[in-house]
């Protein structure tokens, strides 16, 4: 990402944390007009979103920082490191959940004022999800775990704000007060789930994962398409670390070559990859013919003799 795309991805982070507070006081309110568990677990879970929105400003400004002496790579899979623990964040506030909720099923106690807890809850939702497409949509743009870690928990938390609306709609109508801590057990399951998603995700980043097929496939295209005077290219890896990509191989090429003219045919690989996968960082082995080349081989279109 360039400087004008850095600062708008630290901006919305910036933003995270007064907009958290305020959904988290709206859904404190519901449970207080109310006194319903469900609303007190969609509370708690919003606490959690505080706490997230600070770890993911200051995770991303860190992030951001160019490569110096004792990172020479960069400091990109920070964002992993935050996404991880906003994924365990997402369990512990499940887990706190289940222990407000159990006690509640063998007493279960009529709701307040539900109509007016309601209302409150569902604008602090309709929030949450306008605020929740943004961060996904710049974090996947962006290519920022950690802001789309924090969309994903949010959308989480607008899946279970709708879920406890719909079940206390169900109280309200029924007069089964059992249903309203029985309600905070299942979306309590469903953040876990949730929860555990996020941090598989960050653990493939932070263990290298290769890029996704299709991004692998543009790449292979590129270098096929701007390898021509080589003779192939072997060994292809990838991996993604935050917003950067790293590409490297090794390219064979004629032993009679000069150099002059194999760094030319790698400052146009260099160019076509960095087209099909913008701020990629590339690597590339020049070897002559008379060496053996191992790994992935991309087929080279060969210039007409």
């Amino acid at each position: 990402m360039d400087a004008s795309q850095n600062a708008f991805v630290r901006r919305l982070a910036f933003w995270g944390i007064p907009l958290a507070f305020g959904v988290m006081g709206l859904k404190l309110v519901a449970w207080w007009v109310t006194g319903s568990v469900a609303l007190l677990s969609d509370g708690l879970e919003s606490t959690v979103n505080v706490i997230a929105a600070f770890i993911a400003y200051f995770v991303i400004r860190y992030a951001q920082k160019p490569a110096d002496d004792d990172h020479p790579y960069g400091h990109h899979k920070a964002e992993y490191l935050s996404a991880v623990l906003e994924g365990v964040l997402i369990v512990v506030a499940a887990l706190l959940i289940i222990r407000e909720a159990v006690p509640a099923v063998m007493a279960p106690q009529p709701m307040e004022a539900p109509v007016l807890g309601l209302a409150i809850n569902a604008v602090a939702g309709i929030v949450n999800l306008v605020w929740a497409r943004l961060l996904i949509r710049v974090g996947a743009s962006h290519r920022s775990p950690a802001l789309s870690a924090d969309g994903h928990h949010i959308m989480s938390d607008v899946v279970t704000s709708a879920g406890v609306l719909v079940g206390l709609v169900l109280v309200i109508f029924t007069g089964y007060a059992v249903l309203d801590p029985a309600l905070a057990i299942i979306v309590a399951c469903n953040i876990i789930w949730q929860g555990w998603k996020v941090i598989s995700h960050s653990i493939d980043g932070l263990m290298d994962k290769a890029v996704e097929p299709a991004e692998e496939d543009a790449i292979k295209a590129a270098i096929a398409a701007e390898a021509k005077g080589s003779l192939g290219v072997h060994f292809l890896r990838t991996r993604r670390a935050g917003a950067a990509t790293f590409v490297g191989f090794d390219l064979v090429v004629p032993s009679t070559m000069t150099v002059s003219e194999a760094h030319d045919i790698c400052d146009r690989l260099e160019a076509a990859i960095h087209a099909a996968q913008p701020g990629s960082r590339v690597a590339i082995h020049v070897e002559p013919e008379s060496e053996r080349a191992h790994g992935v081989k991309v087929k080279v279109e060969r210039a007409a003799e």
